[in-house]
């Protein structure tokens, strides 16, 4: 008789995983996600960086499309990357912080540093506490499937939103 109420072992994904598919390249986030401590943060950093880099040669009009193509190929990179790992949503798949928090730079710019700090430390809070929204989205696409892939992206995109909300009502106020 087996257990079936223990879940199977973490999987740590390694840099030869990383380097199997295309899929794994991109949906760990260019290897953001190999990070052994907090992953996600490490994956929100990196799509920091990238973006600071990325406007220096994109307008802001290219860089949207830049957003919308990655989040299709993110879909299809986190469905092939959690099927391939046997879990729903591993927290080394970083792509959906990186899609995510471009939306939110994308859309605060022009930003100081101090501006982009506080959307970096909101996101950050609604991707990992996951109160109310992110907490529904979180459970509202599960599966090994298309529609998994689009869970993994979803409740990082609604921690986006939240983050946008809080932002433009700080700016109201």
């Amino acid at each position: 008789m087996t257990d079936t109420t223990t879940p199977p072992p973490a999987f740590r994904p390694t840099a030869k995983f990383l380097l199997t598919h295309p899929a794994h390249f991109i949906a760990l986030g260019f290897g953001a996600g190999l990070s052994p401590v907090a992953p996600g943060t490490a994956g929100t950093l990196w799509a920091w960086l990238a973006f600071l880099v990325l406007q220096q040669w994109l307008t802001p009009a290219e860089m949207g499309w830049l957003i919308a193509a990655s989040t299709l190929a993110g879909w299809w990179a986190c469905t092939v990357t959690a099927k391939a790992m046997k879990v729903l949503d591993p927290g080394s798949i970083v792509w959906d912080e990186v899609v995510a928090f471009w939306l939110v730079l994308w859309l605060v710019m022009p930003a100081d540093f101090g501006a982009q700090l506080a959307a970096f430390g909101l996101f950050r809070f609604f991707d990992a506490v996951k109160p109310g929204p992110v907490a529904w989205a979180d459970q509202a696409f599960k599966g090994f499937n298309y529609r998994g892939g689009f869970g993994i992206l979803f409740d990082d995109f609604v921690a986006a939103f939240c983050t946008l909300l809080v932002i433009a009502l700080w700016r109201f106020w």
